[in-house]
């Protein structure tokens, strides 16, 4: 078949399943009063490693979108299956300033050189220093309803027990959740993992 988005032929929209399994950002953030904030995205990814930078996209301008550009900070946890229920309720739409790691019963850790806080249990975070936001204007025109705000890595958290002898971090043994279509989730497994090199470039092929 062939989904229109604007006739909607199918009684759910497939995007989120086909644009899917989606990284989860466990974004923390802090007002310029000192307001803590924590709220799961999944339009969120890495966009570049030299430096490294992460963006995630918020629709509305949200308490993370508006606290990451007033303190200037935000940290990316990683959200896993044994967190997964406190990931879900940092989603709720709490008031402005209102903790979700107090609504959620989630613990804090410091970060190293930002001031947002990390969520504790989880085994990896990526503090990171605001950049930019951008408004996603659609392609005919109008207002935005979603903003992309983009961030630079300034320093990675991993829980040691994760980083293997030869100095690999060991991603599926974490166990990350990823988001999917509708109320689905996925998670990434050490055994499912494979590994594929990046072939050689020869005869007409071009080079990258």
């Amino acid at each position: 078949m062939h989904y229109d988005a604007e006739t909607r032929t199918l009684p759910h929209n497939p995007f989120k399943a086909l644009v899917a399994p989606r990284p989860i950002g466990w974004v923390s953030a802090l007002s310029a009063s000192g307001a803590l904030n924590l709220a799961p995205y999944s339009f969120f990814n890495g966009i570049g490693d030299n430096p490294e930078m992460v963006m995630f996209s918020s629709f509305g301008r949200k308490d993370a979108l508006t606290f990451a550009e007033e303190g200037g900070e935000f940290v990316c946890s990683l959200a896993t299956f044994d967190t997964r229920e406190g990931m879900n309720q940092s989603s709720a739409p709490l008031p402005r300033g209102e903790s979700e790691f107090d609504f959620a019963h989630l613990a804090t850790a410091p970060s190293r050189k930002v001031r947002p806080p990390r969520v504790a249990d989880a085994p990896a975070a990526l503090e990171c220093r605001w950049l930019q936001t951008i408004p996603l204007v659609p392609a005919g025109g109008g207002e935005a309803a979603y903003f992309m705000v983009i961030g630079q890595v300034v320093s990675m958290y991993i829980d040691d027990r994760f980083i293997t002898p030869e100095g690999r971090v060991d991603t599926g043994a974490m166990r990350p959740i990823m988001r999917g279509g509708y109320f689905d989730y996925f998670t990434v497994e050490s055994e499912n993992r494979f590994e594929m090199r990046r072939p050689a470039g020869g005869g007409d092929v071009p080079k990258r």
